[in-house]
């Protein structure tokens, strides 16, 4: 009886009812994200007295003197590589310490695995704030205050959890099948993991790198906590803009988003091939 109610009308209305609630909520996450970084392109490319005023134009002026104040300002570049120094070192130090343990995860069974993949994520469940006391005093005492490699160790403890789940879950998408058929062919464990396991892996490896050098290049409070000549790009800005004009801080944030940007861009094939490993 409930059968005969649903005629072809009525499933063709509820399937057009649910297009229209995918393409607003596409819409509305794509606005979310786009607006933003529409409002601070136009903002920086446009001239102070536009920046303070309302309405703003929706073309922008392109400007280009509060990008040309940073780029003549003291110490910029120096932070700027500062950044690409620490997030690389974070982006290297992640992979080669959460892909093994990411491995171990997907491929051993051993006694008190699940509470090792929890003790992973309640890494995340300390705030940086109440460490950066203890932090500063064992740097100080190590010598690694005000040093790139330094903060570098502290971004990578902030990507290690997140190095290690994803490159399990994509390790967890390889059948192990492929590695057993290698052993019985005469390679070793590691010659399997090298030749078979690894080009397929590559791809989603390559997608938790970026994750990692995000992490380290978007950090601020401990490259403003433990560094003072050797501070990156986001402490560098956050020190300088504290009293800044409002277009001033609008070039700063386009200086600090853009090069993310444009890495994420350079290397989307592998986010997408990422996915891709994961789901099967």
């Amino acid at each position: 009886m409930t059968e005969a109610l649903v005629t072809p009308q009525s499933a063709r209305s509820v399937i057009s009812a649910g297009r229209v609630v995918y393409l607003t909520a596409v819409v509305l996450l794509c606005a979310w994200v786009l607006v933003p970084l529409y409002f601070l392109v136009i903002n920086t490319l446009s001239s102070p007295a536009t920046v303070n005023s309302f309405p703003k134009p929706l073309i922008p002026e392109f400007d280009l003197g509060s990008l040309r104040f940073f780029a003549g300002f003291g110490g910029m570049l120096d932070a700027l590589k500062n950044s690409i120094i620490v997030a690389s070192m974070t982006m290297v130090m992640s992979i080669v310490i959460g892909a093994p343990a990411g491995y171990a995860l997907s491929r051993f069974e051993f006694r008190g695995k699940e509470l090792f993949r929890i003790l992973i994520l309640l890494t995340r469940a300390f705030p940086l704030p109440l460490l950066a006391l203890p932090l500063a005093v064992l740097f100080i005492r190590t010598g690694l205050d005000d040093t790139t490699f330094g903060l570098a160790l502290v971004h990578t403890t902030l990507a290690i959890p997140f190095a290690v789940l994803i490159t399990y879950s994509l390790f967890s998408g390889i059948p192990v099948e492929l590695e057993e058929a290698a052993w019985t062919l005469g390679c070793t464990r590691f010659q399997a993991f090298i030749k078979v396991v690894l080009p397929l892996i590559l791809p989603g490896i390559t997608a938790s790198a970026i994750f990692a050098f995000v992490i380290s290049w978007n950090e601020v409070f401990a490259a403003a906590v433990l560094t003072i000549q050797s501070r990156t790009l986001t402490a560098f800005l956050l020190q300088t803009l504290g009293e800044a004009p409002m277009h001033l801080k609008f070039a700063g944030g386009f200086i600090l988003v853009v090069p993310a940007l444009i890495f994420i861009f350079a290397v989307r094939k592998y986010l997408f091939a990422m996915w891709g490993i994961a789901n099967r």
